[in-house]
C-alpha cells in the first residue's frame, strides 16, 4: 500500500493510497485512526466490519469510525485499487454531523451527490483546481452526512459468484458509459436475465444499474469540468447524456450547483460551495 500525504492540518487529514493487492494477498485486520470518507477512485475491493460486508467499486465511499476494525479484501480485481481518504478529526466529525452512528454504516454506494464531490478532491490532489483540498473535505462530509441521514447501507449477503459478477458489471458499465446502455445489455453481459440481474446489482452494490450508469456518467463529467477545456455542451454528449438539459438538471440534482458553478468553485470561487454549505447548515 502506498500513502501519500496531501494534506495536513489539525481537523484533517486528506491521503492518496494506491493498492497493488490481489486475490493472492491474505487480508489483515486494520482499524480506523479518524473518521473517515475514503472516495474509490479506481478499482474495486471488498470490506467487512462489524458483522457485516460491502463491495466497493468506483464512486464508492469507505466510511470510518475512528477505533473500529475492518478487513479489506481484493478477490475481484488484480490491479489493486486507487483512494482519496478525506479524515477527519472527533471535533470536525461531531461538529459536522453529532449522530454518530452514521460514521458506522460501513460504506455509501456510488451516488451522484457523492462522487462528484469526490471527484472535485481527485481535481484538487492532482492540481487540476484552485479549491484547498479541506475545503473539499468539509464539503463531502457535510453532504455525506446530508444524505447517509436518510439512507442506510445495507451489507451484501450474497455467494461469492454474486459478488463477483455485481462488480464486473460495474467494471463495465463504468467503461462503457459514455454509450447508451440499457438493464438488457448489463445482465447480457453478465449472463443473467433483466429481472435477475436488477436485484443482484441492486442488492450488492446498494444502487440499481441505471443509477450505478448515471453516476459515472456525472464522476466522469466533474472530471472534465475541473479540467476547464471542453465546452459544456461536448462534456454532456461526451459523457454518454444524449440531451444537454438533462445532463445540467442531473448534476445540478447531484452537485448542488450547476456544471457552470461547479466549474467556477473547481478554479477557485469559494462561494459558490460556500453557499451551499450555509444551505445545508440552516436544513
Amino acid at each position: 500500500m502506498a500513502a501519500v500525504t496531501l494534506c495536513d492540518c489539525a481537523s484533517m487529514v486528506v491521503m492518496d493510497y494506491r493498492c497493488t493487492a490481489g486475490p493472492d494477498d491474505k487480508p489483515f485486520t486494520e482499524q480506523h485512526d479518524r473518521f473517515s470518507l475514503s472516495y474509490v477512485r479506481r478499482g474495486s475491493f471488498g470490506v467487512a466490519s462489524r458483522g457485516r460486508s460491502f463491495e466497493l467499486v468506483a464512486g464508492s465511499i469507505l466510511v470510518g469510525h475512528r477505533g473500529d476494525d475492518y478487513v479489506c479484501s481484493h478477490d475481484h480485481h488484480v490491479c489493486g485499487d486507487e483512494c482519496l481518504s478525506f479524515q477527519l478529526s472527533a471535533e470536525l466529525a461531531d461538529a459536522v454531523g453529532p449522530r454518530a452512528e452514521l460514521w458506522r454504516v460501513g460504506a455509501m454506494p456510488p451516488l451522484p451527490e457523492l462522487t462528484v464531490l469526490g471527484e472535485l478532491g481527485q481535481a484538487a490532489a492532482d492540481g487540476r483546481s484552485d479549491v484547498g483540498l479541506d475545503e473539499i473535505g468539509h464539503l463531502l462530509a457535510a453532504r455525506f452526512i446530508d444524505v447517509a441521514s436518510g439512507r442506510k447501507a445495507r451489507p451484501a449477503a450474497a455467494v461469492e459468484r454474486d459478488r463477483r459478477r455485481a462488480v464486473e458489471a460495474a467494471f463495465w458499465i463504468d467503461a462503457y458509459s459514455h454509450r447508451p446502455i440499457g438493464l438488457e445489455d448489463a445482465a447480457r453481459q453478465a449472463g443473467l436475465s433483466p429481472f435477475h440481474f436488477l436485484r443482484l446489482f441492486t442488492r450488492i452494490l446498494g444502487v440499481t444499474p441505471h443509477q450505478y450508469l448515471v453516476q459515472s456518467r456525472l464522476r466522469h463529467a466533474a472530471r472534465l469540468l475541473a479540467d476547464d477545456e471542453m465546452a459544456i455542451t461536448d462534456i454532456a454528449y461526451d459523457v454518454g447524456f444524449g440531451d444537454l438539459s438533462n445532463f445540467v438538471r442531473s448534476f445540478h440534482r447531484a452537485a448542488g450547483v450547476s456544471p457552470r458553478g461547479f466549474r467556477k468553485a473547481a478554479k477557485g470561487d469559494r462561494k459558490i460551495f460556500q453557499e451551499r454549505l450555509n444551505a445545508l447548515a440552516l436544513a
